[in-house]
């Protein structure tokens, strides 16, 4: 595995070449560093990209260690807790109901009603709750926002669904399928519009050349400060604290 040394600190990625990438990107999660690459991109071509993104790379790693162990020392889906929300930490509240099952609310803050026969799974059940509660409703937001964008500038995808993505925001199939990342629920929403934007966008211009991307500026004037938020943030922005309990 190759490595990247900045100052004295040497981080190892791993690298990969895709012939279907139009641009290259780096992930960062909390068990390794990805950089994906053009397939024909050379040495002098990956190396030139590593330096620019040098310090990125050290803030981002640096920020997903900070986050992981704050994750590891308040693990329980309890009232109290915060649960990010469209770009903020929200309240839970959990209480307890004579109902047959558990039931999700939002009002100002996250409420969880749990059936008076939940034991000692309580903290797996409120956390599988509200995860289907927000996929939900990222599914709902998605599909508002695109309704939007296809009423003002006659972008009609095919279909148009959020779905888990291991690697990225969204995608634009040939065919005109368009995927999103549910997980841009915990981004401000103008974040989720961007992504949105983005993807419709292929459905004019396929690759990031420059007619495309003065297409996305006409579509969301402020796509550059989105686009700058989420590679801040790429690699915080994420629902897996669902799952660690």
């Amino acid at each position: 595995m190759a490595s990247l040394q900045i100052g004295q600190r040497e981080i190892p990625y791993e690298l990969c070449r895709s012939a279907a990438a139009s641009e290259r990107r780096i992930t960062v999660t909390p068990d390794r560093v990805e950089v994906l690459v053009l397939a024909c991109d050379g040495d002098d071509d990956i190396a030139g990209f590593l330096k620019r993104k040098r310090q990125w790379v050290f803030n981002t790693v640096r920020e997903m260690e900070r986050v992981t162990a704050d994750r590891h020392a308040v693990p329980r889906f309890i009232t109290g807790s915060k649960i990010p929300y469209r770009g903020r930490k929200t309240s839970l509240t959990v209480r307890r109901t004579d109902a047959e099952r558990a039931a999700v609310h939002y009002r100002n803050g996250f409420v969880v009603d749990l059936p008076h026969w939940v034991g000692e799974d309580a903290d797996k059940l409120v956390a599988s709750e509200l995860k289907h509660w927000l996929k939900q409703r990222a599914r709902r937001d998605v599909k508002d926002i695109a309704s939007d964008y296809g009423k003002r500038f006659g972008l009609v995808p095919r279909s148009i669904r959020t779905a888990d993505f291991a690697n990225g925001w969204g995608s634009c199939g040939p065919e005109g399928n368009v995927l999103i990342n549910w997980q841009l629920i915990f981004a401000p929403k103008k974040i989720m519009e961007y992504v949105v934007a983005h993807e419709l966008a292929h459905l004019r211009h396929r690759t990031h050349g420059p007619k495309f991307w003065r297409f996305v500026s006409q579509l969301q004037s402020e796509h550059d400060a989105a686009k700058a938020w989420l590679d801040r943030h790429q690699a915080t922005l994420s629902g897996s604290f669902l799952d660690n309990i």
